[in-house]
């Protein structure tokens, strides 16, 4: 077993992030100037929460069950808020991400075997971000969806040119298209005017639901989308680009604000997947639509059912805004994750390149046969998929926020110790429910 390098030891190798690096935390500062210095990272998670992929999977929940599923979100939600708070005790206590443990910890096989699951988790995210910015380029611009689909190869530039340019830069940018889709589905909820008491009461579990496959097969693919596994790696990785002075006084200040900096912003990412849920619900569901599970279909049906072509103009603005900003996630956790887990370092635009290349080649290969009807049913599985990584993300993150080598006095408490192990058995149990239920 490999020691643990300490934090001083890693300064090199968290290179990844020294241009996101905002400046140093002195003694000096006030909370609001450390809590500035230390957010950012959050919207560079968050955007992660709120992908093509969730609307694939939200749309049709809102559609085919009303409000039911509000609750799946809402615990989903709230899961990945556990997770992450466990990211950030363990970076900062180690001065580590989850890759990098992963490959001192654990055997190469082992290791080999939980890099291959994590490059499956990233491109299946950046499927899912490429048939999202496809889509919406053809609902905007009457592109196909081939030659859209090639279009999002240029992703890649656009990437490179914000990492190029700063923490600032790149944080700016990610605020603003989180600010058009929080807004876009504003004036989207406020328009379709929901029962609210109808809302409250899809945050209570309706159980039966879940008798149905396709219940069972949303709440999954509402839990893959939501508790990203890459985002997991990415977290873990960032917030060590804060320069913190070492010292339980210093390292317990950056664990509650970088804390309180995540649950900030998924926060922010609960309610606009809640308002995608709450909008396909109340639009289509409530109307007579319960069997809309496309994307498009959505965009086409919004402007005459809410009597406004705004509606449609505002669905796809934000279904773009989301295509990009999550770009931006999968591209950056998927250089956390080749570094961390191979120790290799390559040029940035070729891991990009071929990341995305890996997502572009199915998908092109899927409406291919599923025709651009099944731009939705596609978006579905990948978010399954995600799913399906979770645990070999989740596992090694309980482990390691447990090793008191590698915590010191940040170790977890057993009490949640045994709260995250329950969450990873009911997540593992249910995806072996589905597959059960798919196989037979």
């Amino acid at each position: 077993m490999n020691k643990i390098i300490t934090k001083r030891e890693t300064e090199s190798i968290n290179s990844e992030f020294d241009e996101f690096l905002p400046g140093s935390i002195t003694p000096g500062m006030n909370v609001w100037q450390r809590f500035r210095r230390y957010s950012g990272i959050g919207f560079l998670v968050a955007v992660g929460y709120m992908d093509p992929g969730n609307w694939a999977t939200d749309i049709e929940a809102g559609s085919r069950y009303g409000y039911n599923l509000l609750c799946v979100i809402l615990l989903a939600s709230m899961v990945a808020m556990l997770l992450q708070t466990l990211c950030v005790r363990m970076g900062i206590a180690s001065g580590r991400d989850l890759a990098q443990l992963c490959r001192e910890r654990f055997h190469p096989k082992i290791n080999f075997m939980l890099w291959l699951f994590a490059e499956v988790a990233i491109i299946a995210c950046d499927f899912a971000e490429v048939l999202g910015t496809a889509l919406a380029l053809k609902l905007l611009f009457g592109l196909q969806m081939e030659i859209g689909i090639i279009l999002t190869a240029f992703d890649t530039l656009l990437v490179l040119f914000l990492q190029g340019r700063g923490f600032l830069k790149v944080e700016s940018f990610i605020i603003a298209l989180v600010v058009i889709i929080a807004a876009a589905f504003a004036i989207e909820i406020y328009i379709v005017s929901p029962d609210w008491d109808a809302v409250a009461g899809g945050f209570i579990p309706d159980l039966g639901i879940f008798n149905e496959i396709e219940a069972w097969m949303l709440a999954v693919g509402i839990f893959g989308a939501t508790v990203m596994p890459h985002n997991l790696y990415l977290h873990s990785a960032a917030v060590n680009s804060r320069n913190i002075h070492p010292g339980k006084k210093a390292e317990k200040d950056a664990i509650r604000l970088l804390t309180y900096d995540i649950l900030i912003t998924l926060g922010i990412a609960f309610f606009i997947n809640a308002a995608i849920l709450i909008l396909a619900a109340a639009a289509f569901h409530y109307s007579g639509y319960p069997d809309v599970k496309e994307i498009d279909q959505a965009y086409y049906l919004l402007a005459p059912l809410l009597g406004t072509g705004a509606a449609s103009i505002l669905f796809g603005i934000a279904l773009f805004a989301s295509g990009q900003s999550s770009t931006i996630t999968g591209t950056i956790a998927g250089q956390v994750i080749f570094q961390g887990f191979l120790n290799i370092k390559l040029p940035r635009w070729k891991q990009r390149l071929i990341t995305r290349l890996l997502a572009i080649i199915p998908a092109l290969i899927g409406i291919m046969i599923l025709g651009e009807g099944g731009v939705g049913k596609l978006l579905v599985i990948s978010q399954i998929v995600l799913s399906m990584q979770l645990p070999f993300a989740i596992i090694p993150l309980i482990m390691f926020n447990n090793d008191k080598e590698i915590m010191g006095r940040w170790k977890i408490s057993r009490k949640l110790y045994y709260i995250c192990w329950l969450i990873c058995g009911a997540i593992i149990s249910a995806n072996i429910l589905l597959l059960w239920h798919i196989i037979t």
